[in-house]
């Protein structure tokens, strides 16, 4: 790098870049003099002046940027960040960067980012479920200045909420299809056979295929439980509160063994689903978009999704619920060149990114314009599914009992009610200290 400035320089971009493009809430405390100005006008400014921020972060560096990114270990993922960020070197030739991009799981990153927080990643991709434990340790960086794009304007409503913890923004929204639905060969099921479970694997028996359904896993099992009322939340010391042991659990309980009881069924994780799938067993399949390409492959002309079926509870068929889930990128409040480690989680997020991000790896963009330009069956069923989903907030008490409970009911328990408590024991249990 050519050009050195005092320290005051990046101070001035900082500030610089505070006013170009920030939050909704800074742009609603200046009114004294925005409010005889044009739209045309004050766009222009604010272009101005986002322009001059990044000038100002160009001069204020001197040598090598180094950032490290962490992203899933997928090869699309890998794949499409390293053209993003050659591109995003490209677009700011004067500096000289060094990035270089790691295969760390959105699942797992928070753990990873807090087995200690000075050496893990600047920039990371991770889940929405992470935001509340990764704030509380002082592991992001507020989201407070912005130089090309405000998020909370061009991303969709719910991923800027759930990027929020107290009023402030906490990471960049980068896609909204982190829930499930239902993949199905249309030229077997119609869409009177994919409606309810019922229906799905009466047709399944006479066709002598298999549909099926991870129940052993806390993420799907919750579905059920969520769409006949029943609830599920977090304290804010991460303990959950849970009445699945009631009498419209006891209820669910059955429909669930009602389904999973049929031979047709298969309550199967997705290592085992693809291979059935290939092998042209598996008919049908509750999964996400990261498994878009093995069933278009597989089902050819028969390609098709929709939203998850009904269930029947004490003779109601009773729409079947969701986790809706979103994926960030997040900065990390130790980042050793936290000014340009903004700049690049604003460039990957932004709509032009989130778009070649979305056509890459099936999944689809918050940003709502890179949305619309998407056609995909798939993300067409998580659109209609999200009208039943919830966003992920539980607490890590969860996950093992409602694993155990879900084997407890593909296994045909005889005892609803006491394997019902005892999951609800172990969800509710407090959090040690």
């Amino acid at each position: 790098m050519k050009k050195k400035v005092l320290s005051v320089l990046l101070v001035a971009s900082m500030v610089a870049s505070m006013t170009a493009c920030g939050s909704s809430k800074n742009n609603e405390g200046t009114t004294a003099n925005t409010d005889t100005k044009t739209e045309e006008t004050a766009q222009t400014e604010s272009t101005a002046s986002a322009d001059d921020a990044i000038a100002n972060l160009i001069a204020a560096t001197d040598g090598t940027v180094d950032i490290t990114l962490w992203c899933s270990e997928l090869e699309a993922y890998q794949n499409v960040m390293k053209d993003l960020t050659e591109k995003f070197k490209q677009q700011y030739s004067d500096v000289d960067f060094n990035i270089n991009i790691g295969a760390v799981s959105e699942a797992d990153a928070k753990d990873k980012i807090l087995e200690d927080i000075d050496a893990a990643a600047d920039v990371f991709v991770f889940a929405d479920d992470q935001v509340n434990d990764l704030v509380n340790a002082g592991a992001l960086q507020e989201v407070a200045t912005t130089y090309t794009y405000d998020p909370t304007k061009t991303n969709s409503f719910a991923t800027v909420e759930a990027a929020s913890k107290d009023g402030k923004l906490y990471a960049y929204p980068l896609t909204a299809s982190n829930g499930y639905f239902l993949y199905y060969d249309s030229s077997i099921f119609s869409d009177e056979d994919v409606a309810s479970w019922e229906a799905l694997t009466a047709k399944a028996e006479e066709a002598g295929k298999k549909v099926g359904c991870d129940i052993a896993n806390g993420w799907y099992l919750y579905g059920f439980f969520a769409g006949a009322g029943c609830e599920l939340t977090m304290n804010e010391d991460n303990s959950n509160n849970c009445d699945w042991n009631n009498a419209t659990g006891l209820a669910v309980a059955k429909s669930i063994e009602n389904i999973t009881s049929s031979p047709a069924f298969v309550s199967v994780a997705d290592a085992d689903a693809i291979p059935m799938l290939q092998d042209g067993d598996l008919a049908a399949y509750v999964s996400g978009t990261w498994n878009t390409a093995s069933f278009e492959e597989q089902y050819g002309d028969g390609y098709a999704a929709c939203k998850l079926p009904t269930f029947d509870v004490d003779g109601t068929a009773t729409q079947m619920g969701s986790y809706a889930g979103y994926k960030f990128v997040g900065v990390n409040s130790h980042a050793k060149n936290a000014g340009w480690s903004m700049l690049l989680a604003e460039y990957l997020t932004n709509e032009e990114s989130q778009l070649a991000i979305g056509q890459a790896t099936s999944e689809g963009p918050a940003n709502t314009e890179a949305a619309k330009q998407i056609d995909s069956p798939a993300l067409a069923a998580l659109a209609a599914q999200s009208e039943f989903a919830d966003q992920q907030v539980v607490g890590n008490q969860f996950w093992d009992p409602a694993k155990a409970l879900g084997q407890n009911l593909v296994d045909g328990a005889s005892d609803l009610q006491a394997v019902l408590d005892d999951a609800v024991s172990g969800i509710t249990q407090p959090v040690a200290e």
